[in-house]
């Protein structure tokens, strides 16, 4: 094997290729990069064996080869050669030589065959989303995944089609304590796909492929597993088994004490009185009465704090309770200057939206303060 290539280019797909790659294995292999020079390119491949990521690289290739290679270690390399170098690489002895100007790498390597290669099976549905839209939909959506390894089910995005009036694909994430969903124009190909919920890790993996993305993401999937194709990379990763809860369920709907004030206000204000919340419950309090409401935090050991809002309310005075920084999560991801906040009473769930026609909408639980 003998390839030249642009620094640049390699190191944007070793970052994304490498950050599948787990600190700790117990399986060498798996901390390993594979890379390929073919007649079109450099291909670089690492899995976990729930996850691959598959990039192309533009490549001089002049001896065709493969192997595999620690994936950090490469990474870290081509990170600290000066910016506009030529990397060359060859294989020769079982060793894989890095060079560029005046440095020279010898790394270790193992076969290309012991190499774990991702049976994706038949993947009968697919369609077409815009990398603006696939972007959004993951950053209103992905704060809200659980991390409690026992409800492993929701460890992910659930993804399904609706048949409403204005047919759907909805994606929607709950930690038990807040949830939200975001509503997509049905694609075209989507029609009969099953429910899936795609794993937190791959979820973060396709949002930094978004990063330096903008035409449009090809998705396909089966009942076990999803592909994301990239203009130069494709993720594929297997859909976490299990059956994820009806969360129209908690979706409220007949909330009907409605609070519309400034978003930027409100989560500036939050963040303020929060600074002397303690670690545990982060609890903040929201006093509505007429056109104000006043935020509040009272701690055993730092003391108190409040601050009062202009707001639009009219519904009778109302206390609730939330934590501070759930509430700081869905204020971060509204667009709009106002945001409605439809309440029915200190206990029972929040709706929080834009408007009433928004494709976003977040739900959640008080807390007792």
């Amino acid at each position: 094997m003998r390839v030249t290539v642009e620094r640049a280019a390699v190191l944007k797909a070793l970052a994304h290729v490498q950050s599948v790659v787990e600190r700790r294995n117990t399986i060498p292999i798996l901390s390993n990069v594979l890379i390929e020079a073919e007649d079109d390119g450099l291909r670089l491949m690492a899995t976990d064996l729930d996850l691959q990521v598959v990039e192309m690289v533009p490549a001089t290739t002049v001896q065709r080869g493969a192997t595999t290679v620690a994936a950090h270690t490469i990474f870290d390399i081509v990170r600290k050669l000066p910016d506009g170098s030529q990397i060359e690489l060859s294989l020769a002895d079982g060793r894989l030589s890095v060079a560029a100007g005046r440095s020279r790498f010898q790394l270790a390597t193992l076969p290309r065959d012991d190499f774990p290669i991702f049976a994706e099976g038949d993947l009968p549905y697919s369609f077409t989303i815009p990398a603006a839209s696939l972007r959004q939909t993951i950053d209103r959506t992905r704060f809200a995944i659980s991390t409690e390894e026992t409800r492993y089910y929701l460890n992910g995005i659930f993804m399904h089609v609706t048949d409403e009036a204005k047919p759907a694909l909805r994606a929607v994430a709950t930690d038990g304590h807040r949830l939200a969903r975001v509503a997509l124009e049905r694609p075209e190909g989507s029609d009969g796909m099953p429910d899936v919920i795609v794993p937190r890790k791959a979820v973060a993996e396709v949002r930094k492929l978004l990063d330096e993305m903008d035409g449009d993401v090809r998705v396909s999937l089966s009942q076990s597993k999803i592909r994301f194709a990239f203009d130069s990379a494709v993720l594929t990763s297997k859909l976490i088994d299990g059956t994820f809860p009806d969360y129209s369920r908690v979706i409220p709907t007949a909330n009907d004490r409605l609070l519309r004030i400034n978003a930027k206000e409100l989560a500036q204000g939050v963040d303020r009185v929060s600074t002397i919340a303690t670690e545990k419950t982060r609890a903040v309090k929201l006093s509505l009465d007429t056109n104000k409401v006043t935020l509040s935090v009272t701690s055993p050991e730092a003391g108190t704090a409040a601050e009062e809002i202009s707001a639009e309310y009219g519904a009778g005075p109302l206390e609730v309770g939330f934590n501070s920084r759930y509430l700081l999560d869905i204020l971060s991801q509204i667009e709009t200057e106002t945001v409605e906040v439809h309440l029915a009473d200190a206990a029972s769930p929040t709706l929080i939206r834009e408007t009433a026609d928004s494709p976003a909408i977040f739900v959640l639980m008080p807390m007792r303060v």
